[in-house]
C-alpha cells in the first residue's frame, strides 16, 4: 500500500508576507478587525497546481456602533480579482448566522490547515460553538449537491477530464464518507486528512495518491483519465448521502440565544482591544 502523499501548503514566506500586507491594508481602509484569515481552495484542500490562485478568506468585526444603524451595511468585503489573488471575507454577524444553519463552507474555514491571521481566543469559541450545531444533514446535502454538480458538468460522459475538476468531485465524496463514519466530527478541509480518516482500501488509496501526484505536477487545467474505482467510490457516496438525508430529522435545539451571546461578546472584546 502506498502512503498518502503528504500535505504541503506551497505558501512561500514571500507570498505569506504579501498576503499579510494585503490583510493589514484591509483592516486600515475598512476600519475592521480581522478575527481570522485562512487559505481556502486547492492550496488548503491539498491538491494545488504550480499555478494555482491564492484563495484568502477571512471573518472580521466592525466597531459596535456599525451594528446599531437602522440601515444595515454590507456584510462582506470583496477585493477585485487581480492576478493570483482572490481575497474576500464575511462580517462576524453574517458568519454567526451561517454557523447556526450550519454552513459547511464556514466550518471548512475554521478547519483550514493554512492560517494567516488567527485570534486564538475568539476562534476557539467559534469552533466550540460550531460543534454544538447538528451538522450531519447539512454536510451530507451540501457535499452531495456540490459533488453532483461538478460531476454532471465536468466528468459525466467524458473519458478525458480535468484533474482539478475530478478532485473537485472526489473531495465532496470523501467529506460525505467522513460524515457517515464520524457523525459527531466535522469533516476536515484537507484532502489528505479526509483520506487518512475514511478507511479507504489499499487500491483506492493508491489511485487517489497517484491522482494527487499528477495534479501537483500539472498546470491548473491539466487533463487526465478517469479511474473506475474512484468513479465507483464517488457514486456510492452520493447515493448513500441521498438515502441517509431522507432519514435525518431536523435538530430542534435553539442555539440562537447562545449565538447572540457569543456575537455580543466578540464585539465587546474587539471594541476594547
Amino acid at each position: 500500500m502506498r502512503d498518502v502523499i503528504e500535505f504541503h501548503s506551497s505558501i512561500t514566506p514571500e507570498i505569506r508576507a504579501e498576503i499579510l500586507s494585503q490583510l493589514d491594508e484591509i483592516e486600515r481602509t475598512e476600519d475592521v478587525r480581522l478575527l481570522f484569515a485562512i487559505e481556502s481552495g486547492s492550496r488548503a484542500w491539498g491538491f494545488p497546481s504550480p499555478d494555482s490562485d491564492y484563495d484568502v478568506r477571512f471573518v472580521y468585526a466592525r466597531p459596535a456602533d456599525w451594528y446599531l444603524s437602522i440601515h444595515p451595511g454590507r456584510d462582506v468585503i470583496e477585493r477585485p480579482l487581480e492576478g493570483d489573488w482572490d481575497v474576500n471575507g464575511w462580517d462576524i454577524k453574517k458568519a454567526m448566522g451561517l454557523l447556526l444553519k450550519p454552513n459547511p463552507v464556514l466550518l471548512e474555514w475554521l478547519s483550514s490547515p493554512v492560517r494567516y491571521r488567527w485570534d486564538d481566543d475568539i476562534c476557539s469559541k467559534l469552533i466550540t460553538f460550531s460543534k454544538q450545531v447538528a451538522h450531519g444533514n447539512a454536510c451530507l446535502n451540501h457535499y452531495r449537491r456540490l459533488g453532483e454538480r461538478q460531476w454532471a458538468t465536468y466528468v459525466d460522459g467524458r473519458e478525458k477530464i480535468s484533474l482539478k475538476k475530478y478532485l473537485y468531485v472526489v473531495r465532496p465524496a470523501l467529506a460525505i464518507r467522513w460524515t457517515r463514519m464520524h457523525p459527531e466530527s466535522i469533516p476536515p478541509m484537507n484532502f489528505q486528512a479526509l483520506m487518512d480518516g475514511t478507511d479507504l482500501d489499499a487500491e483506492v488509496t493508491m489511485r487517489l495518491t497517484r491522482l494527487l501526484e499528477e495534479k501537483s505536477k500539472s498546470k491548473e487545467m491539466g487533463d487526465g483519465s478517469r479511474e473506475p474505482l474512484i468513479d465507483d467510490l464517488v457514486m456510492s457516496e452520493f447515493s448513500q448521502a441521498r438515502a441517509i438525508a431522507q432519514t435525518l430529522k431536523p435538530d430542534q435545539t435553539d442555539l440562537r440565544p447562545a449565538a447572540d451571546r457569543l456575537f455580543r461578546e466578540i464585539i465587546k472584546v474587539t471594541e476594547h482591544d
